[in-house]
C-alpha cells in the first residue's frame, strides 16, 4: 500500500507524463503555455520503457558513540525516491532530496539522503539488525536497492583470553595465546614486544596465526621481553596484560684443560685439571652444569738423580809431546730427571819425566809444515783453473742465447701472402712476420747442454734444461708431455708440494715474445706479455691448481678462502714486466663489506700478505684488477697465490653454487640425490663434474647460486612434496644441515648432502618433488624436480657446463689478439703525453680503468699495460673492432689497422 504522503506524487506523475510526451517527439518543437524551447539534445525514444537503476546504493555503516550516520541513494531515471527502514517508510520531511540531469544522456538523476541516529537503532529490539532500503519510481515502475545494516559499534574492555608468561630454552618454539574482546566490527589484533610492534614480514622468526596467537619459531636471547596483545577497531583500542617471556640458556661444560704438573718433586703427589661452565654460560635462570669442575689424580714424580764419576782410567803412554792422559765419565750414576751434573774435570794430563819421554827424529815438524804449504798451493791452482773455465763457459752461453733470440725473431716468416687491396698498400709496409695466424715457425728451440744461461733465475732454484732439447713451434702451439715435466719438477725441493694432477696443469717454453697458459674450464690463466721475459732468455713456465685440502692456509677469525690456490712458476725467474694471473673469486666484490688480501707463499713455506685490495701501492710488485666474478693479478714475481677475505659486516656474502646429481641408471628400489654446496668458482665446478662422471651421475637440474651471509647460521637442506603413494624419504629428520664454519672457511672443496629415496616398486619411475636449500634467517633456493629416472631425455648433461676447449699453452703472436707490431705502434702513439688528453689516459677512461691511473702512470709504457689487461680480459670474447672504435674516438689513425684482415697483414 502507498503511504498517504505519496498521493500528491501520483497526481504530479500524470502531469509529468504529458510533459515528457512532447519532449520525445524528435525533430519537432514543443510550445508550452508560458514559454517555448527547442530540444537541442533529443532524449531516447525508449525512455518511457526504462526502469530506474541505482547509481549509489546505501552501504552498511556503524554508529560510533552518539554520532548519527548518513545513508545515500542515487538513481536514474527516477521521478521519486523514498527510504524504508525495518519495513516502515521514512517520513518525507526526513529526506534530503537533490535533482539533476545526466549531461551525457539527458536522463533525470535523483539523490536522496537520510540520517540515522543511535536512538532510532536502539528502539529495535530482538535478534534482527536495524536496516534501511531505498525505493525508486519511474514512469514504468519501481526498483529496490540492497539493504544497508546500521549497527552500533563497540569494543568490550576485557580480553576473552590473555597471553601468559613463559620460560623457554634457547631455540625452543613459543606459543602465546590471545582471544581479543568482543566487538562490532570485530577487532584486529597485533602484537608488541617491549612496546614495539612485531612485524612478521621483517622478522620471519615470528608468525601470527589466523586465531591471533603469536608463535616464536626458534627462541633467541633477543626474544626475551614483555609481550602484549593489542586489539582495536573503529571505536577503541585495548591492550592485554603483558606476558613476560624469558629465554634461558642451560650451561655446558668446556673441554678439560691439560693436567697440571705433579705437586711432588720426588715421589707420590697429586695433579689436577679443570673445566668451566662456559660452553655456553648459563643465562636467564638456565641450569648450571652438573658434575665436578675440578678433577684430581694421583701421580708419582721420578726423583732427580745426581750424576757421579766413574773410576779414572789408566794413564796413557807418554806421548811425543812428553804428556800422558787419563779420563773418567759421569756414569755412576748418570744424571737424570733434573739431577745435577758431575762437578770437576773429566780429563787429566801429566808431563812425563825425561826418562819416559821418547826421542823423536829432528825436523819432523818442518816436514809437516812443508807438506801443508804444497797442499795449499795445489788448491789455489785448481781454483784458478775452475774460474777460467766458468768465465769461458758464460761467454759462450751468452753468444748462444743471442743466437737463439735471433732464431725466434726471424723464424716467423709469411707463407704465401699476396696483397689483395691496393688501397691499403701502405699498411703492407708493416713487417708481417708477427701479425698473422697463418704464419708458422719452422725452426726449433734447442736447449743445448752447453747453454747454462737460458734459465737464469735470481733467489730461487734453477730448472734444468730440457733433456734432449728439441721443441718445435707450429702456429704457437707447444708440445705437451705432462708426465715428464711433472717428474722433473717434483725432483726439486720447492716443487715437491705441486699436485701430480696433469689435468689441472699447463706448461710451456717461452721467450721475449710472451704467450699464455690456460687451465681449461677453470677460469685460470697466466698472460706473459711481450718483453716480460728478457731478450736472450727462455723460460719453462708452469701453471697449476693446488687442492685446498693439501694447502692449509693459516686462516684466523672470520677469514675465508675466496679463490682457488694457484701456483705459477718457477719462482725466482727474472721478469722485466708484470705478468697477469687471472682467476675466479666467490665473494660479492663489495670492498665496503670485506678486507681482501692477496697471499703468497714464501720459499720457506709460510704465507705472507703481499697486497690488500683497495689499498694498492704502485711501487709494490703486485696489483689487482677486481671484477664481479674474476680478478686479474699483476705480479712481477711468480709463485703460489690465493685471495683471502675477512668480513667487515654482516652484509658480506659468499656465492655458493648448488648442484644436483643423481644416478644415470638405477636398478634398485633406492635412489640417491646428491646436493653439492661449493664456492662459485669454475675450478670447483669442473672438479665436481669430473668426479660425478666417474661415479656415473648426471646433472638433474640447472645450477643455482645462493648468497651465503656471514651470520654464523648453518645451511639447511630438505625435500618436500613427494607422492607418498610411490616414494618415501629415508631421512629420519626433517632436514639436513651443514655447519656454518665448514662452508665459510672455504677449505673443504666439495661439501654435499645425500637424500636417499625409496620407491615402492621398480615400475615407479616418475619422480616429482621440491628440494630446498636455505641459510637459517637468510636466503634460500628451491629446485622443482619432475622427471623420469629411467628415461630422462632432457638435454642437460655435465658437458653442457664445460665448453672451454682452448689450447692450454700458446706461445708467440698466436697468444694475443693484437698483432705485435701494431701493438708497438699503438704504444708509441699513446704513451707520449698529449696536450688535449688524447693519450693513454683517455684510452684508460674509455675502457673503464679510471681507478688504476696511478698504477698505470708508474709504468714506463702505460699503454702496453692497458693492452695487456685487455688481452687478459677478452681473450675468448674480445672484439678488435670494438677496440678500434675506441681508438677512433680518441682520434688516433692507428685504429684503421684493426680493420685490416689477417690475409692483408
Amino acid at each position: 500500500m502507498m503511504p498517504l504522503h505519496l498521493a500528491p506524487f501520483v497526481r504530479w506523475r500524470s502531469g509529468l507524463v504529458l510533459a515528457w510526451i512532447c519532449l520525445f517527439s524528435v525533430g519537432f518543437t514543443c510550445i508550452g503555455a508560458e514559454h517555448a524551447a527547442s530540444v537541442t539534445h533529443p532524449l531516447p525514444v525508449a525512455f518511457s520503457d526504462l526502469l530506474p537503476h541505482f547509481l549509489v546504493e546505501p552501504d552498511d555503516v556503524y554508529i560510533v558513540k552518539n554520532k548519527p550516520v548518513t545513508l545515500t541513494c542515487r538513481s536514474t531515471p527516477a521521478t521519486q525516491i523514498y527510504f524504508k527502514c525495518n519495513g516502515e517508510w521514512v517520513h518525507q520531511d526526513q529526506h534530503l532530496i537533490e535533482r539533476d540531469v545526466d549531461p551525457a544522456t539527458g536522463l533525470p538523476v535523483m539523490q536522496v539522503k537520510i540520517d540515522i541516529s543511535r536512538q532510532q537503532v536502539e528502539k529495535i529490539f530482538g535478534l534482527e539488525d536495524y536496516w534501511c532500503q531505498c525505493v525508486a519510481w519511474s514512469t514504468t515502475g519501481t526498483q529496490k536497492s540492497q539493504k544497508a545494516f546500521v549497527r552500533i559499534a563497540y569494543l568490550r574492555k576485557n580480553f576473552e583470553e590473555e597471553p601468559l608468561g613463559k620460560e623457554v630454552a634457547l631455540d625452543q618454539e613459543v606459543l602465546l595465546h590471545c582471544h581479543p574482546p568482543e566487538g562490532v566490527p570485530p577487532a584486529e589484533v597485533e602484537w608488541q614486544r617491549n612496546e614495539e610492534l612485531i612485524d612478521p614480514k621483517t622478522d620471519p622468526n615470528f608468525f601470527i596465526t589466523a586465531d591471533h596467537n603469536l608463535i616464536i619459531k626458534q627462541a633467541r636471547l633477543a626474544d626475551t621481553g614483555n609481550y602484549t596483545c593489542v586489539a582495536k577497531n573503529i571505536v577503541a583500542r585495548r591492550k592485554s596484560s603483558s606476558a613476560t617471556v624469558i629465554v634461558y640458556v642451560n650451561g655446558g661444560w668446556s673441554t678439560w684443560a691439560t693436567w697440571s704438573a705433579c705437586s711432588a718433586v720426588c715421589g707420590r703427589g697429586w695433579q689436577k685439571r679443570s673445566r668451566s661452565c662456559t660452553n655456553p654460560t648459563p643465562l636467564n635462570g638456565g641450569t648450571s652444569c652438573e658434575g665436578q669442575s675440578v678433577q684430581k689424580s694421583a701421580c708419582t714424580a721420578t726423583c732427580p738423580v745426581d750424576g757421579g764419576w766413574s773410576e779414572w782410567s789408566k794413564w796413557t803412554p807418554c806421548g811425543v809431546d812428553c804428556t800422558m792422559w787419563r779420563s773418567r765419565e759421569c756414569t755412576q750414576p748418570t744424571p737424570g730427571t733434573g739431577g745435577k751434573e758431575c762437578q770437576g774435570l773429566d780429563v787429566q794430563s801429566l808431563n812425563c819425566t825425561s826418562e819416559q819421554c821418547p826421542q823423536t827424529a829432528s825436523g819432523a815438524e818442518d816436514v809437516a809444515l812443508y807438506v801443508g804449504i804444497v797442499a795449499v798451493a795445489l788448491c789455489l791452482t785448481l781454483l784458478l783453473i775452475i774460474l777460467v773455465l766458468v768465465y769461458r763457459r758464460k761467454k759462450e752461453g751468452l753468444d748462444a742465447d743471442v743466437a737463439d733470440s735471433s732464431i725466434l725473431t726471424t723464424g716467423f716468416q709469411p707463407m704465401g701472402i699476396k696483397p689483395t687491396k691496393p688501397e691499403n698498400s701502405h699498411l703492407l709496409t708493416i713487417q708481417p712476420d708477427l701479425t698473422t695466424t697463418t704464419t708458422s715457425y719452422q725452426g726449433t728451440l734447442r736447449s743445448r747442454n752447453e747453454v747454462g744461461g737460458k734459465f737464469s733465475m735470481s733467489n730461487g732454484p734453477l730448472l734444468e734444461p730440457l733433456p734432449n732439447g728439441s721443441h718445435t713451434l707450429h702456429n704457437g702451439k707447444l708440445p705437451s708431455d705432462p708426465n715428464a715435466f711433472m717428474d722433473r719438477l717434483s725432483s726439486q725441493t720447492y716443487f715437491k708440494t705441486l699436485p701430480r694432477d696433469n689435468v689441472n696443469t699447463s706448461y710451456g717454453t717461452f721467450n721475449f715474445l710472451g704467450g699464455r697458459l690456460t687451465l681449461p674450464n677453470t677460469g685460470i690463466s697466466l698472460l706473459i706479455p711481450p718483453e716480460a721475459i728478457p731478450r736472450g732468455k727462455i723460460y719453462e713456465i708452469y701453471l697449476t691448481i693446488q687442492k685446498k685440502e693439501d694447502m692449509r692456509l693459516p686462516l684466523a677469525g672470520c677469514q675465508t678462502l675466496l679463490s682457488p690456490v694457484v701456483s705459477c712458476g718457477p719462482p725466482g725467474v727474472m721478469l722485466t714486466r708484470p705478468v697477469i694471473l687471472s682467476m675466479d673469486h666467490c665473494f660479492d666484490a663489495c670492498l665496503e663489506n670485506w678486507a681482501i688480501r692477496l697471499k703468497k707463499q714464501s720459499y720457506e713455506g709460510s704465507w705472507e700478505d703481499v697486497l690488500q685490495l683497495g689499498e694498492e701501492v704502485v711501487s709494490e710488485p703486485y696489483y689487482c684488477q677486481l671484477e664481479a666474478e674474476t680478478c686479474q693479478v699483476f705480479t712481477e714475481q711468480l709463485g703460489r697465490f690465493a685471495l683471502v677475505g675477512e668480513s667487515l659486516s654482516m652484509a658480506a656474502t659468499k656465492r655458493l653454487k648448488l648442484l644436483l646429481f643423481a644416478p644415470a641408471y638405477c636398478s634398485t628400489l633406492e635412489y640417491n640425490i646428491r646436493v653439492y654446496c661449493m664456492d662459485d668458482t669454475q675450478d670447483l665446478l669442473k672438479e665436481v663434474m669430473q668426479m660425478e662422471r666417474q661415479l656415473g651421475g648426471r646433472l638433474i637440474d640447472e645450477p643455482h647460486v645462493l648468497l651465503f651471509k656471514d651470520s654464523y647460521h648453518n645451511l639447511r637442506l630438505s625435500i618436500h612434496d613427494m607422492p607418498q603413494a610411490h616414494w618415501r624419504s629415508k631421512l629420519l629428520a626433517g632436514y639436513q644441515e651443514i655447519p656454518f664454519y665448514h662452508i665459510w672457511s672455504g677449505s673443504q672443496r666439495t661439501l654435499h648432502c645425500t637424500f636417499t629415496l625409496e620407491r615402492q616398486n621398480l615400475s615407479t619411475c616418475d619422480l616429482t618433488c621440491t628440494l630446498c636449500v636455505w641459510q637459517v634467517e637468510g636466503e634460500g633456493q628451491s629446485f622443482s624436480l619432475d622427471f623420469n629416472i629411467s628415461k630422462d631425455i632432457r638435454p642437460l648433461d655435465s658437458d653442457f657446463l664445460l665448453m672451454d676447449n682452448c689450447t692450454p699453452a700458446l706461445a708467440g703472436p698466436s697468444a694475443f689478439q693484437i698483432p705485435y707490431l701494431i701493438r708497438q705502434k699503438i704504444c708509441s702513439s699513446l704513451d707520449a703525453p698529449c696536450p688535449n688528453g688524447a693519450d693513454w689516459r683517455l684510452l684508460a677512461q674509455r675502457l673503464k680503468l679510471d681507478r688504476h691511473m696511478s698504477f698505470l702512470a708508474s709504468k714506463s709504457s702505460p699503454t702496453s699495460v692497458i693492452l695487456d689487461l685487455w688481452e687478459a680480459q677478452h681473450f675468448h670474447s674480445g672484439n678488435l673492432n670494438q677496440l678500434a672504435a675506441v681508438m677512433a674516438e680518441i682520434g688516433k689513425q692507428e685504429a684503421m689497422i684493426f680493420l685490416v684482415s689477417d690475409g692483408e697483414c
